[in-house]
C-alpha cells in the first residue's frame, strides 16, 4: 500500500528534510517511526526538500508498506511515536499512479518577517527581524512583477541543480499588521516549483525595496543578474504552506 501523510514541523531543531547520517532530520525522524510501526525500515519521499531552520504546515509525504492498518489510522500510530516538533496531520492511501514529488501542480510558502525596536522573543523562531521598516506599497508593486512564467536566474542560490530557473508564480501577496510593540510583514507566494533558497531570495529582495532599492531588483529581474550583495532571509522566517495536487487526498 502507498501511504500519504500530511505533515507539519517546526523547523527550529532540525537539519532540514533530508537524512544526513546521525544528524536529526525530518526524513530521518520519520523514518525511525515508521520502523517501529511497520517493523521494517521504510523510505519516506517528501514533496520538496526543506532547508535548516525552515517549517512546514502542510508537507506531503509518501512511503510503501505492507501493514494491516488502514491508512487513515497510520496518523493516531505515528503520532503516539513522534516528537513534538513534527506531527501527522492526516493519513491516506495514494492513488493509483500518484508520486507526492512529480505530481505536485502548486506549492504555497510564507516568509514573515517583524519590525521592532528591540527584538521580540515571541516572533524570533518563526519571523525574521528587519533593521529597517519597509515600505509595504512599494513591496507591493515589486511583487506584481513576480506573476507568470519567468527566468528566476537571479533568484536562486549558488548549488542549485534545476535543469531550467524558469518558474511560474500564481500568487504573490503583500501584507503587514500590528502586533506588540511591533509590525509583522507577511510574503505569500503560489507557484508551480521554487529554486534552491529562491523564497528566501525573493523575501530578501521585497523588503529591500521596501527599504528604497527598486533599481537593483528591476536590474536583477530584467537581467538575470543581482549587481547588489544576495539578500537572503534567514531560514526561521519561511514555512511550506501547502502543495496542490488539483485532488483531494485526505
Amino acid at each position: 500500500m502507498k501511504c500519504l501523510f500530511l505533515v507539519s514541523y517546526d523547523g527550529t531543531q532540525f537539519f532540514g528534510w533530508q537524512r544526513q547520517g546521525d544528524l536529526r532530520t525530518v526524513q530521518r525522524t520519520l523514518e525511525e517511526a515508521a520502523e517501529r510501526v511497520f517493523g521494517v525500515h521504510t523510505g519516506m519521499t517528501a514533496s520538496g526538500r526543506t532547508d535548516a531552520g525552515v517549517h512546514a504546515l502542510g508537507q506531503v509525504v509518501q512511503t510503501e508498506a505492507e501493514t494491516a492498518i488502514p491508512a487513515r489510522k497510520l496518523r493516531e500510530c505515528f503520532n503516539r511515536l513522534l516528537p513534538s516538533d513534527v506531527k501527522i496531520l492526516a493519513s491516506a492511501e495514494a492513488p493509483a499512479g500518484f508520486d507526492c514529488t512529480r505530481s505536485a501542480r502548486r506549492k504555497t510558502y510564507r516568509y514573515s518577517a517583524y519590525y521592532a525596536e528591540s527584538e521580540l522573543p515571541l516572533c524570533s523562531r518563526y519571523a525574521a527581524r528587519l533593521t529597517e521598516r519597509p515600505d509595504i506599497s512599494r513591496m507591493r508593486e515589486a511583487a506584481k512583477l513576480l506573476l507568470g512564467r519567468h527566468d528566476f536566474a537571479a533568484f536562486r542560490a549558488a548549488g542549485y541543480t534545476s535543469k531550467t530557473s524558469e518558474r511560474e508564480l500564481f500568487e504573490a501577496e503583500v501584507s503587514e499588521r500590528e502586533i506588540p510593540s511591533g509590525t509583522l510583514y507577511e510574503i505569500s507566494v503560489t507557484g508551480d516549483g521554487f529554486l534552491y533558497r529562491m523564497v528566501r531570495i525573493l523575501a530578501g529582495e521585497l523588503f529591500a525595496v521596501g527599504c528604497g532599492k527598486e533599481e537593483d531588483f528591476s536590474r536583477a529581474f530584467a537581467y538575470g543578474k543581482r549587481t547588489a550583495p544576495a539578500r537572503t532571509m534567514p531560514p526561521q522566517g519561511l514555512t511550506l504552506m501547502s502543495v496542490d495536487y488539483g485532488m483531494t487526498l485526505f
